[in-house]
Parts: structure tokens; sequence; C-alpha cells
């Protein structure tokens, strides 16, 4: 978990009042929130609340109809998606979606396609190699061979590779074994301590709350509750709705 001094850590990112539609549907209902440097944010609430919706839209996969979003000052609502990635953020989305007839080294080569500095590009395959020692020793298998956990770990040093200042990761735990995601979230906690700040939607409350600094709860479209994570994990609300109790 980033530390409590980043009270006074600059915006990094500003959603401001977004509503988004797939064709007559409402998705986003004026949605605002912001990530601040350094931090871990995560958006919790059940399927359909619209989370993966909100960080489609933050990624430039979608465009909202009106309201605005900032990255580090510069507006970037209704840009392209690769041009997004150029200015330095970077998604792993949801079910993974790694190229399965492509080896673990050519996946993580397209992580780097926005890039020229071939120096930089090597260091970064070292530095997800470090990271995930198990992509290491699997860089010539074909993707669609890896095990679920594999996968994402793929999916997570592909986004890497374009070094991110700000990662958004969509429902990294889903499918995984318990013991897996607890591996995969400690990676997340060393990412972020790395100097990456993280935007991340996860069903896995329990474990989001855990590792985040703050975190916005989402409900049909709207955002209902924000705070410290761990306040949200304490209120009786959010633990009869999310956490099983």
């Amino acid at each position: 978990m980033a530390s409590e001094a980043n009270t006074t850590a600059k915006t990094m990112l500003q959603v401001k009042d977004i509503n988004v539609y797939y064709g007559a549907i409402h998705a986003l209902k004026g949605i605002s929130l912001d990530v601040r440097q350094g931090e871990i944010v995560t958006l919790i609430g059940a399927n359909g609340a619209g989370k993966s919706t909100t960080l489609r839209t933050i990624s430039g996969l979608l465009t909202p109809k009106t309201g605005s979003i900032s990255f580090e000052g510069n507006a970037i609502q209704g840009k392209k998606a690769h041009l997004i990635v150029k200015d330095g953020i970077s998604q792993v989305p949801e079910g993974r979606r790694i190229f399965a007839d492509m080896t673990v080294e050519e996946n993580l080569s397209l992580g780097a396609y926005t890039r020229t500095d071939t120096d930089g590009i090597r260091e970064d395959y070292d530095m997800v190699y470090a990271r995930f020692p198990r992509l290491a020793e699997r860089k010539s298998q074909v993707a669609g061979t890896l095990s679920g956990g594999e996968q994402q770990m793929l999916a997570m040093g592909r986004a890497l590779m374009s070094r991110p200042r700000l990662l958004l990761l969509d429902e990294p735990s889903m499918g995984l074994a318990p013991l897996l995601i607890k591996e995969i979230f400690s990676i997340i906690v060393d990412i972020n301590k790395a100097g990456t700040t993280v935007l991340l939607v996860e069903q896995n409350a329990n474990m989001a709350l855990s590792i985040a600094d703050r975190a916005y709860v989402l409900e049909t479209g709207r955002i209902t509750l924000t705070g410290e994570a761990k306040e949200l994990a304490a209120s009786d609300e959010v633990r009869k709705a999310y956490l099983g109790g």
C-alpha cells in the first residue's frame, strides 16, 4: 500500500462527470473520480456496475458522451487508445487478452509497440523477467499453453513494457486459485512501490481493499461511496454488500 504522504501528492488522473452509453443504454451516469500519483485506487462493485466501462473509457476504447478526463493535466477523452498508451497509461484487460498463438516474448514485444528506444526495451524485458520468473522460464513457449495465472502475469508484463506511469488493471484475480490471487496482488503492490500508480477494478473486494489507499464503490453506473480503503473495508454497508459479512 502506498504511503499516507500521498494525500499531498498531485492528482495524476481526473475523471469529471462522464456519461457513457452503449447504444441506448446509459452505462456510466456522471462518474467523477481522481487518482493521485503513487496511489493504488480501487473500484469495487457488483457485475454490471460500470467498473470495466470506466477503465475502457479512460484508456480510450470508449468515448464519453459528456464530461472530461485529464491525465497529468492534459485532456485525453476522445483520444485514440494507442496515443493514450504513449501518454503513459496502460491497461491490463479483463480476461487477459493475450495472443495465444504467439510466444511469451512476442507478446511482451507487442507491449512495447509505441517505443523506439531499443536499449530501454531490452532493459524492460529484463525487468519483466525478473518480476515474473515463470515468464523467463517460458519465454519461447506459446502463450496459449500457459496456465491462467501465468497468462495473467504475461498480460501484466506486456502492459509494463510500455513503461506506464498509470497502470489500469481489470479483474486481475478472475478465474485464479486463491494462492495465485495472493501472488498477483503481491506483485501489484511491488509494481506500485517501484513507482507505478495503479487504478484497480476488482470483484474480490476484500483483496482490493487490503492493498488500496482509496476506493470508490460503483452501483449501476454511479459512484455511491468513496473513501480511504481501510474505512470502507470496516463499513457495515460495504461489508454486507461486497465482503460477505
